[in-house]
């Protein structure tokens, strides 16, 4: 079933009209071949995170069925029900909305030809708005934000801004696009993407794949027990490498960078600590390790690190005593909110929804976390004990129902919000 009136939401911070709707026929329906079975698997191992089918683009040239000048208005991050029918005839039908923002027309197709999101077409030269668009078809629902320089968003904020004073987008089990098994596959796009796309908190996992030869940086990127692809090991270098050169290509940004160590085997913490330490934390232009919640200003261009596991005891004596790396263990499991000893983490990691039920209390603790943030005001105070009135307010919105049958929470199964503090 499809909703029958279009809902439209603006996430943007300028008002956005309605102005023209053409409708287009359904396309035609092939019909089953073995290349479509086959899709069907792949689709099993490599987009399990998306949650509609991909549709046909409208062909240049094609001619509309109808067509309606309106006007309906959205305010900026609001949402508005219109009396605009999404079909005429066929819940399979397919349109061009035209919206405008300041004078300034952009069109998009809905359903969008693509699972995830599309960026709308300016219908004029050199526009000053780049805008995309996401439409989730059974609601007909058109959500439209900016997309203008999301590679490069925090060229736009002050230097003395504490990185806990800002709302980042993150991602759990950030390098797990790989072909993969559902339980293990939990992104849908390279980090690459990601970082392209605005996400500035990585999620990773690793396990030292040669614990015992300190000369050796091998580290395998993992999810649990299990590593991250199908077709062989991934390692933590290339990944590190690809951060890297993004942030070389974009110094106004940073990445904050969470890791644990997880996967089969033995190995220990201290062994982990050692390997960041000596073969790729070692360039201060690179990464930021102090265990303290940094400002924008010593932040940009480096990877600041978070760590959820313990330190060899020659890292204890890094930064006169006070340890090396923001301070992250003591992590407490499928917690509904918890602080980290350290004082720097305050985290909602809830994820075991293995009943229907449990998904309500899911979203009751992801909106609880946002309160927590929201209830600290920004500027937050001087002096070097920032730390104790500033933590990370690490919001997941991931959950794990393996073993269950799947419902909507899965489509979002990958997310990770960072809160802020208000300012």
């Amino acid at each position: 079933m499809v909703a029958e009136y279009l809902t439209i939401r603006n996430l943007t911070p300028n008002p956005i009209e309605l102005k023209h709707v053409e409708r287009f026929a359904p396309p035609d329906v092939p019909k089953p071949d073995i290349k479509n079975i086959t899709k069907s698997f792949a689709t099993l191992m490599n987009n399990i995170t998306r949650s509609a089918n991909e549709v046909d683009a409208i062909a240049h040239g094609s001619e509309a069925v109808s067509k309606e000048d309106v006007s309906v208005r959205v305010e900026p991050f609001t949402a508005v029900k219109t009396e605009i029918r999404a079909y005429k005839n066929s819940d399979k039908e397919r349109s061009k909305l035209t919206v405008e923002v300041e004078g300034e027309r952009h069109q998009v197709q809905t359903p969008v030809p693509t699972s995830d999101s599309a960026t709308m077409k300016a219908l004029k030269d050199n526009p000053r708005f780049r805008l995309t668009a996401i439409y989730i078809t059974p609601e007909s629902h058109l959500t439209i934000f900016s997309s203008a320089n999301l590679n490069s968003w925090m060229k736009e904020l002050k230097d003395e801004t504490l990185l806990s004073a800002l709302s980042i987008p993150g991602t759990h089990n950030s390098p797990t696009c790989h072909v993969a098994p559902p339980s293990v596959r939990c992104q849908a796009v390279s980090p690459r993407e990601q970082l392209e796309s605005g996400v500035r908190f990585f999620d990773i996992r690793v396990q030292p794949q040669y614990p015992d030869d300190p000369s050796k940086d091998n580290l395998v990127l993992v999810h649990s027990v299990f590593p991250i692809s199908l077709t062989g090991n991934k390692y933590f270098r290339d990944l590190v490498n690809e951060i890297e050169g993004f942030l070389q290509r974009n110094p106004s940004e940073t990445l904050i960078m969470s890791v644990k160590r997880e996967g089969p085997g033995k190995h220990t913490d201290a062994q982990l600590s050692k390997i960041l330490h000596d073969h790729y934390a070692r360039d201060p232009h690179k990464w930021y390790t102090e265990p303290k919640v940094p400002r924008l200003e010593v932040a940009r261009g480096k990877i600041v690190l978070i760590r959820r596991f313990g330190l060899d005891d020659s890292l204890k004596k890094q930064w006169n005593g006070r340890g090396w790396g923001i301070d992250a263990t003591g992590w407490a499991d499928n917690t509904p909110h918890a602080n980290c000893p350290s004082g720097h983490v305050c985290i909602q990691d809830f994820y075991e929804v293995l009943e229907t039920e449990n998904i309500d209390k899911k979203i009751e603790y992801v909106t609880a976390q946002l309160a927590r943030s929201a209830a600290l005001c920004y500027p937050l105070g001087g002096g070097d004990d920032e730390k104790d009135r500033s933590p990370f307010y690490v919001n997941f919105l991931s959950a794990n129902m393996a073993g269950k049958d799947r419902c909507e929470i899965e489509s979002g199964h990958g997310g990770l919000y960072m809160s802020k503090t208000q300012s």
